[in-house]
C-alpha cells in the first residue's frame, strides 16, 4: 500500500466491491454477509451501500458465529430480504478516505501499465492477491504473470499522472 505518489481520481473505477450477501438470517429481514474488508467489520463503517446500484442503509448488524449479519433499512421480513441473496456490496470510490501522500489504494493500481526499468511493457495490473507472505500483482498482457508487490525491490515507482507502474522485472519470468 506504500506508494510514490497520490492517487488521482480520475483513474480509479467509480464502485468498489467490500462484499455480498451470501443469504437470509432468521425471518426478520436479517442477512448473512461476506466481507472482503480486514477486519471482516470495517464493512459497516462506510454507508450508504450500493446493493444492485441501489442506495442501502444498514440499521443493525452484529457478528453471528465466525460471519456477520445485519438488516438493511426497509427489509423487515424473510422474502423481502431473500431477493438480496447473491448481490454485491459496494460503496462509490469517493466514501473511502483519501491516501496519505505515501499511501494508495489496491484499486487505484488497477489498470495501471506495467513497465519493466528498460521500457518493457508487461501488461496491466488486473488485480491483486493477499498471500499472506508479499502481496501479488495479476499482470495481464500477453500472458499473464504474478509479480510480488514488493516496493524498492521489485515495484520502484507508481505514477498515476502517467497511469504506470515501474518494476524491476525480468520480462521472460
Amino acid at each position: 500500500m506504500t506508494g510514490s505518489a497520490e492517487a488521482s481520481d480520475h483513474a480509479a473505477p467509480n464502485k468498489i466491491v467490500l462484499g455480498r450477501i451470501l443469504g437470509v438470517y432468521g425471518v426478520r429481514g436479517w442477512l448473512k454477509i461476506f466481507s472482503e474488508t480486514s477486519p471482516l467489520e470495517n464493512i459497516f463503517s462506510y454507508s450508504p451501500w450500493l446493493v444492485d446500484g441501489d442506495e442501502q442503509q444498514v440499521v443493525a448488524w452484529r457478528n453471528h458465529s465466525k460471519g456477520l449479519v445485519a438488516q438493511l433499512q426497509g427489509y423487515d421480513d424473510r422474502d423481502h430480504a431473500r431477493t438480496l441473496t447473491g448481490k454485491s456490496i459496494s460503496i462509490r470510490r469517493d466514501q473511502l478516505p483519501p491516501p496519505s501522500p505515501d499511501e494508495f489504494y489496491w484499486i487505484d493500481l488497477q489498470g495501471l501499465q506495467v513497465e519493466t526499468r528498460e521500457g518493457i511493457s508487461l501488461g496491466q495490473v488486473s488485480h491483486l492477491i493477499e498471500t499472506g507472505a508479499n502481496d501479488v500483482m495479476v499482470v495481464r498482457g500477453e500472458r499473464e504473470r504474478l509479480l510480488p508487490f514488493v516496493w524498492g525491490r521489485f515495484v520502484l515507482d507508481v505514477d498515476f499522472e502517467a497511469r504506470r507502474l515501474l518494476v524491476d522485472w525480468d520480462p521472460e519470468f
